[in-house]
């Protein structure tokens, strides 16, 4: 397998975290200045060129979701990141949809607003990704509440989206001390080892953050 990707992009870690829970061998092919090639052959595959993109015996697998879902479905290994049961896997899927649109995606307008000029600059539009942030966070420290992992006793798909997600989202919007139970569930997810080994392996990056990464984790 060939997986197109960046080590320091959030949705690339969510697809390295399921390779590395299950040990799934894979060739990285590297998005990044001086990987011209690897960069031609992402565009040819995936004309939208947004990353991750998973390449498997020819078959091209777009979206970080759903390249998890291909690996829990053709790749199975000791850790199952789609529950069997249906019920419990709607479940994984909502939580990682919560994570996905109402964390991340506040997170990346964040982010993406300290790329553009001055003159340019959404103000409004970053105030109003504070607030879903906030909300998020106290709807999560509810939901969390007694459980592990985000849907359960069981690390999941959920997880996957949760560990970049939540990473990223304390360095630009900090997780209040109110929202315990969320502040103790990134803990978790940066002990898991597969999340702390894409942590590692995006450190060099840190630099290129645009806000500026902060000095922990």
């Amino acid at each position: 397998m060939e997986l197109y990707a960046h080590p320091f992009s959030s949705y690339c870690q969510k697809v390295l975290i399921a390779l590395y829970e299950n040990e799934i061998p894979f060739e990285l092919r590297m998005l990044a200045p001086g990987h011209e090639d690897a960069v031609a052959e992402h565009e040819a595959l995936w004309p939208l060129k947004r990353m991750p993109v998973l390449v498997d015996d020819g078959r091209t697998v777009v979206e970080a979701s759903i390249i998890v879902e291909h690996l829990d479905l053709h790749h199975p290994g000791a850790v199952r990141l789609i529950p069997e049961d249906r019920r419990a896997a709607l479940d994984v899927r909502m939580m990682d949809r919560f994570f996905d649109n109402y964390v991340m995606t506040p997170v990346q307008k964040i982010v993406g607003d300290r790329i553009r000029s001055a003159e340019r600059r959404d103000p409004q539009g970053v105030a109003e990704a504070r607030e879903l942030l906030d909300v998020a966070y106290r709807w999560l420290d509810g939901a969390m509440a007694g459980r592990a992992w985000a849907a359960g006793d069981d690390f999941s798909l959920a997880d996957c989206a949760a560990a970049p997600a939540l990473f990223y989202a304390d360095w630009v919007h900090p997780i209040g001390e109110a929202c315990a139970n969320v502040r103790a569930y990134r803990r978790r997810l940066l002990g898991r080892p597969s999340f702390a080994r894409a942590v590692d392996e995006a450190r060099p990056y840190r630099a290129i953050f645009p806000p500026g990464a902060p000095d922990r984790d």
